[in-house]
């Protein structure tokens, strides 16, 4: 054997021994990185697991928009009831905990024209809050958010009649979009 051959022969070696630690060497960054506490967004859960019950109450309206703290309140309630384990109250005296929160402004601005009519055609809607989460055994403050910020853009329709008859349904995504951020943030402690 020439002294060529067993050059490219170790080569050849090298490149299979590098090969093979390859994914070991990916296994043990992946257990790596679990351990230190990463996972998918939207999947942890930040809250007490001694807890079972959380009461929400309806949230607070300190907007000119009528009846919005009640579409979201309601859609705060389906989502924690879809997302999490525990069983939701409106009474604070037959829960572990409680959030609490004040809607306290609600912006539109369009984002978007129709060039021949001049009417938006997508807005962008702001929404902020200010919320808290108590544990009521007790009393420390679990999650607290004073300007919680939900922002999204929406698409609306530039026929008057429809959209009219589009605002309760736009209402209710617009709540249930806000009730899906809401809860992954209390979810996630962020």
């Amino acid at each position: 054997m020439s002294h060529l051959d067993r050059v490219r022969l170790s080569r050849t070696q090298r490149r299979r021994r590098r090969a093979s630690i390859a994914p070991a060497a990916a296994l043990v960054l992946a257990l790596a990185a679990s351990a230190c506490g990463y996972h998918v967004a939207g999947r942890g859960n930040a809250l007490p697991v001694e807890w079972k019950t959380i009461a929400v109450p309806a949230l607070g309206n300190k907007t000119t928009t009528y009846r919005i703290e009640q579409r979201l309140t309601g859609a705060v309630i389906r989502e924690m009831l879809a997302r999490t384990h525990y069983r939701i109250v409106a009474d604070e005296k037959q829960a572990d905990a409680v959030l609490r929160g004040d809607v306290t402004s609600i912006e539109t601005s369009a984002l978007l024209f129709d060039t021949t009519t001049n009417r938006a055609t997508a807005m962008l809607v702001t929404v902020r809050m200010s919320v808290r989460l108590v544990d009521l055994g007790s009393k420390k403050t679990v999650y607290e958010n004073n300007d919680f910020l939900f922002r999204e853009e929406y698409e609306i329709s530039t026929d008057i009649p429809s959209f009219f008859e589009e605002q309760g349904p736009a209402f209710d995504r617009l709540s249930r979009d806000f009730a899906g951020s809401l809860v992954s943030a209390l979810l996630e402690n962020f």
